[in-house]
């Protein structure tokens, strides 16, 4: 098994191996408005809830985003997410039994996230949004997803422009882990993300997927997100509340490509596709 696949994430104190199984992170949105389920767990126990029946389905880690980063989203400050987030967390992490991820990119929130229970930063930006973030997560030791995109969320469609764009999101996020390093975040603590759907079409969505091994030989284990994306309803003609099929099938691809995380909304039933996937992969 190559470096990747033998990997583990540190986070902060938690360890999670990387190799024995591919791990499933479900989503958990405290937003207003994001495409797959806007305004559906704002209230904290009703969050809770959704956590823990996320846990009962399989999920291996739990995602908590405060802030939509849909294509055409727009931006909310730093006091906004805090507020979305603090009551969530703070009924959510005395009981999280399994480890907790937070989806953001401003250092403040990822400060109060870790105090609050979080082990693990999803930054969409890649550290370069915050210039704080990286001190962030190298003095509390939290694990970091570094993801590739192109612009913010609001503008990022108007980026898809690549000559290669596996090559192109390989060398970025090589580039990103080496200034991780940099600045003393060690390479155990950090995942990749190669950013489907954020300043990608269809075709590259797809192009990427077909692609990871080679973000693999970056040495880090890859997160994949696809979970009800455009590109999916692109390809299968579906509305958002009806591409799980598809969603399972981008995610099969994923775990045949190399990916050791996958995340997801719906988590029992692509628990159930992971794993084929993975006894496939290994016959």
């Amino acid at each position: 098994m190559d470096e990747a696949n033998s990997a583990y994430l540190q986070a902060c104190h938690v360890r999670i191996p990387c190799s024995r199984h591919v791990l499933v992170m479900g989503i958990l949105n405290v937003t207003p408005d994001s495409f797959a389920d806007g305004g559906r767990f704002l209230d904290p126990y009703r969050a809770l809830a959704r956590f823990e029946e996320m846990v009962s389905e399989g999920a291996d880690l739990i995602d908590i985003g405060a802030e939509s980063t849909r294509p055409g989203s727009t931006a909310i400050d730093e006091p906004e997410e805090i507020r979305r987030l603090k009551p969530v967390l703070e009924v959510i992490g005395p009981r999280a039994t399994v480890p907790l991820s937070v989806d953001t990119h401003k250092a403040g929130v990822a400060e109060r996230a870790i105090d609050w229970g979080a082990v693990l930063i999803n930054d969409i930006s890649a550290l370069e949004n915050d210039p704080r973030m990286g001190h962030v997560v190298a003095r509390t030791k939290a694990g970091l997803v570094l993801m590739h995109k192109r612009g913010t969320p609001h503008t990022m469609q108007e980026y898809c422009q690549y000559d290669n764009v596996v090559e192109e999101v390989r060398e970025y996020l090589g580039s990103r882990i080496r200034h991780a390093e940099e600045i003393g975040i060690a390479r155990e603590h950090m995942l990749i993300d190669p950013g489907i759907g954020f300043a990608k079409n269809a075709q590259q969505n797809l192009s990427l997927l077909k692609g990871l091994d080679s973000l693999r030989q970056l040495g880090r284990p890859v997160l994949v997100g696809v979970s009800n994306k455009s590109f999916v309803g692109t390809v299968t003609g579906q509305p958002v509340e009806q591409r799980l099929m598809g969603t399972a099938a981008a995610v099969a691809a994923a775990v045949l490509g190399g990916a050791r995380m996958v995340r997801v909304h719906d988590v029992g039933p692509i628990r159930e596709v992971v794993r084929m996937s993975e006894a496939i992969a290994r016959a």
